[in-house]
């Protein structure tokens, strides 16, 4: 497969982070089992979910043995199509998307239903084919990634669609399979073994002819229902579904020991969805079984599926080529500093504090800076801690667990949290200890620039720091004023410490 990546905008651009709050921007998803709908604070690169509701009208139930959307199902979708453009037009959402997939698609009452929800909703509802179904997935995987790579699989109500992605390229060798929770659950009704023998022989039959790929990305309800049980079982330090990932192996192993469990075992594990007790052993026999097939070596889930591939595409080509991360941490980040513009001083300013970064670690270095402020407004003794706990929890995209908690441990130490912080516990062991002292390092480098400049770009831009292997050296020029500042030593004996130096001395430069 070609790599005919875009390459990612990995700038700050205030002017941006300023300009946010456009008009907001709606997708409604009428699938085989739950139809929702998303309102997102705009149509942008790395969009927050403004409201987000969900109503389970199993459209797809029954579909296998009459062919059509039964009338109970039918009648429950058009009045949440209601609601939902209630909910739109009170929020003066200008633009709401609305797609179907697999049940609508296949049902011979389908357009009939189509027809009902224009007439009392308005909504214009376009219906996925499977290919379609299988690429806006992996263009989901590509917006809520850094550069993925590997095989993207979809499990929905109604059917299970495969592609591969690499970056932001989707192969034309998907496949759409009838392996949804429902009709899976229907096998499984019919017993444990001979549900695992249908599962086995439709992926035979029509899984893509790929070779075999390192990473496999999860999308969708169930599998998502999947990790939070997962996640939960194994006590892990972020709870957050996207980027959460799992030996292949692992993965297996925990899917057999959930799709053979009794259910009233299963309602009883931790983390289970309530609304998910009944479709999650079909959500972990399909996915034991695809990991069987395709072989891959890492287990990544995605919270970003089908909606946010339509929504990707919606996108400018510069709108597409902008880091997901970068542009959700400035949004966020810089519409809460005290200076917006001081982030960008602060990326230049730490440029050459580490030799050989790679972009994938200068991403997550610009990220950081961007989010530097965010706690000014709180009360000094809660910054630190607080920090940390919100931003290994906030929904950014583009970053795993690993660098979530980069990241969260960076801002940690800018508001000078100790390096052995009990709100650390847990979470910094996902990083080595490379990562975690640079971590600090950059951190304190931070807490010194605001607090050497005030926060303001033009008294940073006058100063330089270098970290030696003995001595932390900060020249500053004469309108900064700083050498008797016992403030500012405190912070730069703090960036010593980090780094490791016996020494600091501050030098006026001509």
């Amino acid at each position: 497969m070609p790599d005919t990546t875009l390459h990612p905008v990995m700038e700050l651009d205030p002017a941006r982070a300023a300009r946010a709050g456009g008009p907001h921007y709606g997708v409604v998803d009428i699938g085989s089992n739950s139809v929702r709908l998303i309102v997102y604070d705009q149509l942008s690169r790395a969009p927050f979910p403004r409201f987000n509701e969900k109503s389970l009208c199993r459209l797809g139930a029954g579909l296998d043995q009459t062919g059509e959307l039964s009338a109970e199902s039918m009648r429950r979708t058009v009045e949440v199509m209601r609601r939902f453009r209630a909910v739109a037009d009170a929020m003066e959402v200008p633009q709401v998307d609305a797609i179907a997939t697999e049940a609508v698609r296949r049902a011979t009452n389908g357009q009939e239903l189509l027809a009902r929800i224009a007439a009392e909703s308005g909504f214009a509802v376009r219906i996925l084919s499977g290919a379609d179904e299988a690429r806006y997935a992996a263009l989901g995987v590509a917006a809520g990634f850094y550069r993925p790579a590997g095989l993207v699989g979809d499990m929905g109500g109604g059917s299970l669609e495969i592609a591969e992605i690499l970056h932001h390229s989707v192969s034309n060798d998907s496949a759409s399979m009838p392996l949804g929770a429902l009709p899976v659950q229907a096998f499984l009704a019919g017993g444990k073994g001979s549900a695992k023998a249908r599962v086995d022989a439709i992926l035979h039959e029509s899984l893509p002819h790929v070779p075999s790929r390192a990473t496999f990305y999860a999308v969708g309800g169930g599998w998502r229902a999947f990790a939070r049980v997962h996640m939960a079982s194994a006590g892990a330090a972020v709870q957050a579904v996207h980027g959460y990932s799992v030996d292949a192996r692992e993965a297996r192993r925990f899917a057999k020991t959930l799709w053979r469990l009794p259910e009233a075992n299963l309602a009883a594990l931790p983390g289970v969805p309530a609304r998910r007790i009944d479709t999650l052993p079909a959500a972990a026999l399909v996915l034991d079984r695809v990991l069987k097939y395709l072989g891959p070596e890492r287990l990544v889930f995605s919270s970003l599926g089908v909606r946010e591939g339509w929504l990707y595409t919606q996108l400018s080509r510069d709108e597409q080529e902008r880091d997901p991360l970068l542009e959700g941490a400035q949004s966020f980040g810089m519409s809460r500093a005290r200076v917006p513009e001081f982030a960008s001083a602060l990326v230049r300013w730490t440029d050459d504090l580490f030799g050989n970064e790679t972009p994938a670690e200068r991403r997550l270095r610009v990220a950081a800076c961007a989010l530097s402020d965010i706690a000014w407004r709180d009360h000094q003794g809660i910054r630190a801690a607080e920090s940390f706990r919100r931003l290994i929890q906030f929904p950014f995209i583009g970053l795993d667990h690993a660098e979530r908690v980069y990241i969260a441990s960076v801002v940690h130490s800018r508001y000078a949290g100790a390096p052995n912080d009990p709100a650390l516990a847990g979470a910094k062991a996902l990083l080595p200890a490379g990562s975690r002292r640079r971590a600090l390092i950059l951190g304190r480098v931070l807490l010194l620039g605001h607090r050497l400049s005030g926060s303001v770009p033009q008294m940073l831009e006058s100063a330089r720091l270098a970290i030696g292997s003995n001595t932390v050296r900060l020249e500053v020029g004469k309108q900064v004023r700083v050498p008797d500042s016992d403030v500012v030593k405190e912070r730069l004996d703090l960036v010593a410490r980090a780094a490791g130096a016996e020494r600091t001395e501050i030098v006026e430069a001509a």
